[in-house]
């Protein structure tokens, strides 16, 4: 035992140098003095802890300090903060002690991480997404407290092995669902990239190693020919006398999955698998023009796509990201991506927000980051609703390209692709927002839900009599104006439900029925509303009459309520993730570990059929909704609502029949319907209730509806489809 002792003190001691020897920043000696402070207060604090490896938890906040140090790059103060990030909410240390040795911004930054821990300990229904909403609000106080959570976020993912399945698949879904998205948007495009691998690795293991094992296949070959390409470049640029480095970039194992399954293509046929980067030396006033020179050698000799030229030199994107991305035709006709950086945009892209602290001197032209954080700010400090409506808007903007704009004046903003004439308004200020009579755009007058295109020039028309109504929620997709639109609205119900609240009182009193908790929590239940506001704001406005509340009087005393609270304390027993295997025929579902059959129908997102891997949601009016993992609302379910998520799977019990579309694309030849219907015949237990086919240019489209008992008959079918010649792609609605 004196012996691990030791060797566990030495590698201790082994990581401590290596903290300091890694770090981005310049570290000056008080830096070191600090670091060394912070050190060893985290090493008192956590020395008799253990996770649930066994290894000792000083290694955690060691490692999540590295990762800020180097992947990061922030500053000594952040390295500290790092280190004692779970000091206060696990062991004897305060805050007070903090701030007394080791200084103010360090504590400020630790009590934020503090905040974040504590909202667990929270029973609100809407747990996760709270718990997500106010992490987001401490954006307002230091954005590093975010940038760490994320570092956090980033080790525990590196070493989620020894935890339960279920518990991996949930923390996997939460990353994916915001910690990603949030890497992102700061420009920690790294971080991002190994976050959305290792949620993938638990969320979808199956996918993730058979991506990954064809990604090694392949690499030799891949290798070949980037050593081919890049020998050509290196001799063409020196040439030039360029100072340069080129370094081959492999497409992360989480995008190719989403490009599979976003352009529903194998593996094989996605081509920019890889792509090169050159990264150039220059002073900041010659970037531009070597950028665009070295454009003009490769394009000399290798045909660009002129589909795929990005140019974030010219109009960098909000993130702060700068590059030159073209695709050209390269050795083999095989195409390729080629980023062109300066040293100093490939610091940027690398380390994001601290690249961007380091590079901002002076009066320069504030960065995108910094707007963004600006904006952002106000976002949060109007959204008083629901928690989860919240995320939800916030995480719509995170990943979203973006356009270029003009003001009257001629000066260009950037907002998320998709955006409206109104959602510019808002962006301008929230004040020309709200007053928002009409909109110019190129000069002519359109709807204010006139979705904006690159390069339009915009002017807003205001008067102080207009305020926003709940149509205009229709017309934007950005998070600040729908947050601005709904607190504004709000305002105004709040008055309304105040004196609907009285009415209710009255009119209940006369019905002999209380007006508490568990009446409301009824009534919501019986007209299907979502909170209580909204219940009293009908009755303000008078839509909700005698009539209505009588017919609740009849229903009081109705067993509903107490079902719904029965179905979703069994859910809650019922979270963890059954380990038994799908049977071979998938035919009936059963639910929770006791495998019950319980009445259920379909998500409209997804429409799973058997075979397919699902959970079930409890809903709050349609019982349980049968989703596929791979729904586009499988993240936002598991991550916000996980106490009504219960585990299901199929087994082999009935016969019934799923209908199914698929939709086949390819070139037209002689006889090929008949061929399709032929093969489709051959096929057992498939009936074909409707096929259509339709021919342009010797280019073909058709559509075939069937039914099928289950998933693996399907896939067999589509298999055999695909073997018809002239058939290109395949696609299941």
């Amino acid at each position: 035992m004196i012996i691990d002792q030791l060797t566990e003190n030495k590698a201790i001691a082994k990581q401590y140098k290596e903290l300091l020897r890694i770090s981005y920043q310049t570290l000056s000696e008080t830096d070191k003095k600090i670091i060394r402070l912070a050190f060893d207060m985290a090493v008192e604090a956590h020395s008799n802890q253990r996770r649930k490896s066994g290894e000792a938890y000083i290694f955690h906040p060691i490692n999540v300090a590295k990762i800020v140090a180097e992947q990061i790059g922030l500053d000594a103060t952040s390295i500290c903060a790092a280190l004692l990030h779970d000091v206060v909410e696990d062991t004897k240390f305060s805050i007070e002690d903090i701030e007394r040795n080791i200084g103010t911004d360090v504590a400020k930054i630790v009590h934020g991480l503090t905040k974040i821990s504590s909202l667990k300990k929270d029973k609100n229904i809407s747990l996760q997404a709270e718990n997500f909403r106010k992490m987001l609000l401490t954006l307002n106080d230091d954005v590093r407290v975010i940038i760490i959570k994320i570092a956090d976020r980033l080790h525990n993912m590196q070493t989620m092995d020894a935890m339960p399945e279920y518990k991996q698949v949930k923390i996997a879904s939460e990353t994916l669902y915001i910690y990603a998205p949030l890497a992102h948007r700061i420009g920690l495009y790294n971080v991002k990239t190994e976050l959305e691998d290792l949620s993938l690795k638990y969320t979808e293991p199956k996918r993730y190693e058979s991506i990954k094992l064809k990604i090694e296949e392949t690499k030799g070959a891949q290798e070949s020919f980037i050593k081919t390409f890049s020998k050509f470049l290196k001799h063409e640029l020196s040439k030039e006398r360029f100072k340069f480095e080129i370094k081959g970039r492999n497409k992360s194992i989480y995008s190719i999955h989403r490009k599979m399954l976003t352009k529903n293509i194998s593996f094989e046929k996605i081509y920019d698998k890889f792509a090169l980067r050159i990264i150039y030396k220059s002073n900041k006033n010659n970037e531009k023009f070597l950028a665009w020179k070295i454009y003009s050698i490769i394009t000399d000799h290798f045909t660009p796509n002129p589909t795929r030229l990005r140019d974030w030199i010219s109009a960098p994107k909000s993130t702060g990201y700068e590059a030159l991305h073209i695709t050209v035709m390269g050795p083999s006709n095989k195409w390729v991506e080629v980023q062109i950086r300066s040293e100093r945009m490939n610091e940027i892209a690398e380390k994001g927000y601290a690249a961007h602290y380091k590079y901002k001197q002076g009066n320069q032209k504030d960065i995108g980051i910094e707007s963004w954080l600006n904006r952002i700010q106000e976002v949060l400090e109007n959204n008083t609703g629901n928690a989860v409506d919240f995320v939800e808007d916030f995480k719509l903007n995170l990943y979203a390209e973006e356009i270029f704009v003009f003001t009257p004046q001629g000066d260009l903003k950037s907002l998320p692709q998709g955006s409206t004439a109104l959602d510019f308004a808002f962006f301008i200020h929230t004040e020309i927002g709200k007053k928002t009579r009409g909109v110019r755009v190129n000069d002519r007058l359109v709807p204010l839900s006139k979705v904006l295109e690159s390069g339009d020039q915009i002017e807003v028309i205001t008067s102080d009599k207009i305020k926003p109504s709940k149509n205009w929620l229709d017309f934007v997709v950005t998070s600040r104006a729908r947050s601005i639109i709904k607190s504004s609205i709000n305002d105004d119900k709040k008055i309304h439900a105040e004196d609907g609240k009285e009415i209710l009182r009255r009119k209940l009193k006369s019905l002999k029925i209380p007006l508490n908790d568990k009446t409301i929590r009824q009534m919501l239940l019986f007209f299907k509303l979502d909170n209580s506001q909204d219940l009293y704001y009908r009755i303000g406005i008078g839509s909700m009459d005698n009539k209505k509340l009588k017919a609740f009087a009849n229903d009081y005393n109705n067993t509903l309520l107490n079902f719904f609270k029965r179905r979703v304390n069994k859910s809650q027993k019922n979270t963890n993730v059954d380990n038994d295997k799908i049977t071979e025929k998938y035919d009936t579902l059963v639910f929770g570990k006791e495998k019950e059959t319980l009445a259920h129908s379909f998500g409209n997102c997804c429409n799973p059929i058997p075979g397919d891997s699902v959970f079930g949601f409890i809903t709050v009016n349609e019982g349980i909704k049968v989703h596929n993992k791979e729904c586009p609302n499988s993240l936002a379910l598991q991550s916000n609502f996980a106490y009504r998520v219960i585990s299901a799977r199929w087994v082999d019990s009935s016969s019934e029949e799923y209908n199914a579309i698929l939709k086949l694309t390819g070139i037209d030849k002689k006889g090929l319907v008949n061929e399709v219907s032929r093969t489709i015949s051959n096929n057992m237990n498939v009936n074909i209730n409707k096929i259509n086919f339709d021919t342009e240019d010797s280019f073909f489209t058709g559509e075939i509806h069937v039914s099928v008992p289950n998933k693996n008959i399907l896939n067999k079918l589509v298999q055999n489809l695909s073997r018809v010649n002239g058939i290109d792609k395949i696609v299941r609605e």
